[in-house]
C-alpha cells in the first residue's frame, strides 16, 4: 500500500479558508485569441493580480498564520529569488513579523527593491538559490528564526494548491493544468487540489531547458542544472523532498522550453492578453505553444504565476520580438556620396509604408570606396511579407540592399 501524500484536499480546503480575504481571489478567464493559436480551449489564472504580483503570496501566508507567539515574535527568514521574499515580506509585515529574506545575486533590482518596500531585511549572498538557501539556514541557526521554505514544506505546497481550487470553481470542464515548475511546491499543491476534485485531469509541468531537474528526477536521469535564464524564479535545481513525492505520484510530466520560446510568450501575452508576465510565468504558454500536440482539443488552464520582471529587461524582449518578427527591420545599402541620396531612401522606405526608426552612415571605416557610403536603416513594417516588400522597393530603384537583422531577404 502507498504511503499517504504529504498534503491533502482537506489541507488545501483549510488553507483557503485561512487566507481567505488577505490574497486576491485572482480571476480564471478564457482567452480568445490563444485558444485559435493553439487550438485548444484555453483558460489562464491571473496570479500576477495579486499585490506582490505573485502567487506566492498564498503559501507564505498559510505559513504564517500557523506560526504560535513565540515563533511571530522571533521573527522569519526566508530564501528565494524574489517572489517567494515578497510574498514573506508583505504579509509578515502585515502581522508584525520581522522578517529577514536571502536572495541570490542575480535577482532582478524590482524584486529586491519591492521586498525591501514591504519592510523586510534583504541579504544579498550567493549565485544560485542553493547558495542564498545555505546563507539562510546560517542565519536562521545564528539568530533563531524561524526558516520558511519556499516549496518544500506542507503549509507552503497547501497554500499554493488554493489557486488550483479557484480555477476549478471557475473553470470546471478544465482537462488538464500546465504550472511552471521550479522547486515543485506550486505544481505539487496544483496537483492535489485538481485530482483530488478530478482525478482524470492531467498535471503538466514546464520547466527551463537549464534548469530541468524534475524532469529529470522523474525520468531517473542525473539532475544537470545552471546558466541564464530569463525565468530566473524557476532556476532552481533542487527539487523539495515533498513535492517529488506528489509529482511522482500525480503529475502526468514535465517538459522544457527554450529562452526563445518564453521571451515569444511574454511578448504574446502582452500583446493579446494586455497583462505583464515574468519570465517563469510565461513558461505555461510557451509549452501550449511548444509542444501543440500535447494540447490540440483540450481545454487547458494556464497558471501565469507572476509578473515581476524588470521593466529594461521587458522592453529588450518586447524589441526583441520585433525583430523576430519582422516588424523591425535593419538594412544595409549600399549608396553613392551624393546630396539627396538619403532623402531618396527615406522616400522610397517612406512611400512603401515603412518607418524609418534609425539611420547610420558609415563613411571612413571598412571596404566602401571614397565616393560611396554604407547606410544602415533600421525600420519598423507591418511584418515579414513588409519588410520584403521594403527590400524589393529599394532594390527595384537601383540599391544594393543587405538585410542585417528582423527578416531574410
Amino acid at each position: 500500500m502507498a504511503a499517504p501524500l504529504p498534503v491533502s484536499l482537506a489541507d488545501v480546503r483549510a488553507a483557503a479558508e485561512r487566507i481567505k480575504g488577505a490574497v486576491v481571489r485572482t480571476p480564471c478567464l478564457r482567452s480568445e485569441t490563444l485558444s485559435r493559436i493553439a487550438r485548444a480551449d484555453v483558460w489562464i489564472k491571473f496570479e500576477n493580480l495579486q499585490f506582490t504580483a505573485s502567487f506566492k503570496e498564498r503559501g507564505a501566508l498559510n505559513t504564517l498564520v500557523q506560526l504560535d507567539a513565540e515563533e511571530r515574535q522571533r521573527g522569519v527568514i526566508a530564501m528565494s529569488a524574489g517572489n517567494h521574499a515578497q510574498g514573506v515580506a508583505y504579509h509578515a509585515g502585515r502581522l508584525g513579523i520581522p522578517a529577514t529574506i536571502v536572495m541570490p545575486a542575480f535577482t532582478p533590482n524590482t524584486k529586491i527593491r519591492h521586498t525591501k518596500g514591504h519592510g523586510a531585511r534583504v541579504v544579498l549572498h550567493g549565485n544560485t538559490l542553493a547558495e542564498a538557501g545555505t546563507e539562510a539556514h546560517r542565519i536562521a541557526d545564528a539568530e533563531r528564526l524561524v526558516f520558511v521554505h519556499p516549496y518544500d514544506d506542507p503549509r507552503i505546497i497547501a497554500g499554493q494548491a488554493t489557486m488550483a481550487l479557484e480555477m476549478l470553481e471557475d473553470a470546471p470542464e478544465l482537462d488538464t493544468l500546465v504550472v511552471p515548475v521550479g522547486g515543485g511546491g506550486v505544481i505539487a499543491g496544483c496537483a492535489v487540489a485538481a485530482r483530488g476534485l478530478k482525478p482524470d485531469i492531467k498535471i503538466i509541468g514546464v520547466e527551463t531547458t537549464s534548469y530541468s531537474a524534475m524532469r529529470q528526477l522523474l525520468a531517473n536521469e542525473t539532475v544537470t542544472a545552471g546558466g541564464d535564464t530569463i525565468a530566473e524564479g524557476i532556476a532552481v535545481r533542487d527539487i523539495g523532498k515533498l513535492p517529488l513525492a506528489i509529482a511522482r505520484a500525480m503529475v502526468e510530466r514535465v517538459v522544457t522550453v527554450d529562452e526563445v520560446a518564453i521571451e515569444h510568450a511574454i511578448s504574446l501575452l502582452l500583446e493579446v492578453e494586455k497583462t505583464v508576465a515574468e519570465g517563469a510565468g510565461a513558461t505555461s504558454l510557451a509549452a501550449l505553444l511548444a509542444y501543440p500536440e500535447l494540447f490540440k482539443g483540450r481545454k487547458v488552464g494556464l497558471v501565469l504565476t507572476g509578473g515581476n520582471i524588470d521593466t529594461r529587461l521587458l522592453a529588450s524582449v518586447l524589441l526583441r520580438g520585433l525583430v523576430r518578427d519582422g516588424r523591425i527591420v535593419r538594412l544595409r545599402l549600399m549608396i553613392r556620396d551624393l546630396p539627396g541620396q538619403l532623402a531618396r531612401v527615406a522616400g522610397l522606405i517612406g512611400g512603401a509604408g515603412g518607418n524609418i526608426v534609425e539611420v547610420q552612415h558609415q563613411r571612413l571605416f571598412g571596404s566602401v570606396v571614397a565616393k560611396a557610403t554604407e547606410l544602415d536603416v533600421t525600420v519598423e513594417t507591418r511584418g515579414r511579407d513588409h519588410a520584403r516588400e521594403l527590400v524589393a522597393a529599394l532594390q527595384a530603384d537601383g540599391f544594393t540592399v543587405r538585410v542585417l537583422e528582423g527578416v531574410d531577404a
